[in-house]
């Protein structure tokens, strides 16, 4: 069953006097729990169209379906809503608050979401202990490594169990031995709990890891390549 469709997806963006078109009629489509990978060099559309599926970008034309919502005809409260509460981001950069703690920085969006404080303190504290953190919930992202601030957002995008996750270049800052750990974490979330992954990356341990990747150049799918299970 589908949880994202993609049909004929044109995005362009003016760059100076440039008109650049990061994605040139892209269709796609994704099963509920892939491990999947958008994966291409710098400028082929990959981080693009992971925002356009988050709800982040808005296409030119074509059409795309989340979790059986077309986002052309939501309202945009109706979006922001949806990526609160079926959407999960890891993003590059972390993008924790750095004056809130491990623990605070997850229960964040349970707060938003308006999830009682007996429960969300009860998920903050077991996803955390899930994602090898157990010990750390008041350590802030200052107190933490790389890849624990990686585990952190991981955290905070499945805490909520959402519809899919989007992790864009979760690795990039990484060494080998964390990002390959982060992986393996993100790996067993998807055989045990079912959560849909996709990926934007250009690292090639992303790439052996994804059991689907669709290859992107100079905004177009190039190739799409399911591996043998």
């Amino acid at each position: 069953m589908n949880i994202v469709k993609a049909e004929n997806i044109e995005k362009s963006y003016k760059q100076g006097k440039m008109q650049v078109h990061a994605l040139r009629g892209i269709s796609v489509s994704v099963d509920k729990s892939e491990f999947m990978a958008l994966a291409g060099p710098s400028g082929s559309g990959k981080t693009t169209m992971l925002n356009i599926i988050g709800g982040i970008d808005t296409p030119d034309s074509g059409t795309i379906i989340v979790d059986n919502n077309n986002y052309s005809k939501m309202k945009q409260s109706k979006l922001a809503e949806m990526r609160l509460k079926k959407i999960g981001f890891v993003f590059q950069a972390y993008n924790l608050i750095p004056v809130l703690s491990a623990f605070e920085n997850v229960e964040y969006i349970m707060l938003l979401q308006g999830i009682a404080v007996k429960e969300r303190r009860e998920k903050a504290r077991a996803i955390l202990d899930d994602v090898g953190l157990k010990g750390m919930y008041a350590r802030r992202p200052s107190e933490l490594s790389g890849g624990q601030q990686q585990r952190v957002a991981v955290a905070r995008a499945i805490v909520s169990n959402p519809a899919i996750v989007l992790a864009d270049e979760p690795t990039a800052n990484l060494d080998s031995k964390t990002g390959e750990s982060l992986l393996d974490m993100m790996r067993e979330m998807n055989r045990e709990k079912k959560v849909t992954f996709i990926f934007s990356t250009h690292d090639n341990m992303v790439m052996d890891y994804a059991k689907r990747i669709v290859k992107l150049k100079d905004g177009q799918i190039e190739n799409d390549l399911i591996k043998e299970k």
